[in-house]
């Protein structure tokens, strides 16, 4: 005989196992509900994986690549040997990327100094081998050919 913590009556073994083993099965169940809940918008992942891919580009070093991916608006914000010369001088004291982790993602259809339109903003914590613990954004536009290309990328 084992004693209810509840009210200190003494109950068999039995009631005190099925009562934990009821408890588990509730929580196994509670954590796949959540787990359901957090399944992601597929357009969230639509744009993760094209900033991913964007960030490979920038993350072996090839501006001229990345620049090519880019966003018409990036474009014609930078010329391509400014992009290439910009991305070297942030990226290369910071050294190779250790970890990407995905924190946000938003979507708006207004961004400051930027016409009315589809933009997904992509926020990632990133360890770098020379700064262990930065934020990356990465702003996409979704454009009119439909596919979502980079508009803007900010390290801090």
């Amino acid at each position: 005989m084992a004693r209810d913590a509840r009210c200190g009556q003494r109950v068999p073994e039995i009631v005190i196992g099925a009562s934990f083993a009821r408890r588990t099965v509730f929580f196994v169940a509670l954590a796949c509900c959540a787990a359901l809940a957090l399944a992601q918008d597929p357009a969230a992942t639509t744009v993760q994986r094209v900033a991913r891919d964007w960030l490979q580009l920038t993350d072996r070093g090839d501006g001229a690549a990345s620049w090519d991916a880019a966003a018409r608006q990036f474009k014609n914000a930078a010329p391509r040997e400014g992009w290439v010369e910009s991305l070297r001088s942030v990226r290369d004291p910071l050294g190779a990327v250790e970890r990407r982790t995905v924190l946000t993602t938003t979507f708006t259809r207004s961004f400051p100094s930027a016409p009315e339109g589809d933009y997904a903003i992509v926020l990632f914590r990133t360890s770098f081998a020379k700064k262990e613990d930065a934020a990356e954004s990465v702003t996409l536009e979704h454009e009119a050919d439909g596919a979502w290309r980079v508009v803007g990328y900010l390290i801090r």
